[in-house]
């Protein structure tokens, strides 16, 4: 059994060593199928230069091709397309405006179907601050001691008769 353990570790060891040879030899194929470069070649500056200046000389001849259009064509079709953005934006604007006039008479609609419902709660619209300000008991303690009374019938503060 210990000789079956110390067969079975050398076999797993040769089988990793060989492994690694057949990974060398692969890196040693692919190293030499690499094309190598050229040593006359220019740095990548100047041939990225060349091809931008390549870029330039065909923009420069596929312009020129150009069938470009006369004066009277250009104003033309300059006309044609104010005319269409135009009548398309007076259209939005009138879409937009009967929206928005359907929507404002939805809400006032709404608005006064709620001002004609009674409700539980109290309507502090129509609640005068003004008159619990100073009238709860008549008269503070300051008037009480100057002997000064108000009248909270009617609001007017008196002095005392003399």
């Amino acid at each position: 059994m210990i000789m079956d353990e110390n067969k079975d570790k050398t076999a797993a060891k040769e089988a990793k060593a060989a492994a690694k040879a057949a990974a060398k030899a692969k890196q040693a194929r692919i190293k030499q199928n690499k094309p190598k470069r050229d040593p006359n070649s220019p740095n990548i500056f100047k041939r990225i230069w060349a091809v931008i200046m390549r870029f330039i000389k065909d923009f420069r001849g596929t312009i020129k091709k150009v069938n470009w259009p006369d004066r009277k064509t250009v104003i033309k079709n300059f006309g044609v397309v104010l005319a269409v953005v135009l009548v398309i934006g007076a259209a939005i604007w009138i879409v937009d405006y009967a929206l928005s006039s359907s929507i404002g008479g939805v809400m006032n609609a709404v608005g006064s179907i709620k001002e004609n419902r009674p409700t539980t709660t109290a309507n502090y619209d129509d609640y005068d601050y003004d008159d619990d300000l100073y009238y709860d008991s008549g008269e503070s303690e300051t008037e009480a001691a100057e002997g000064v009374t108000e009248n909270a019938d009617e609001g007017v503060t008196e002095a005392p008769e003399e």
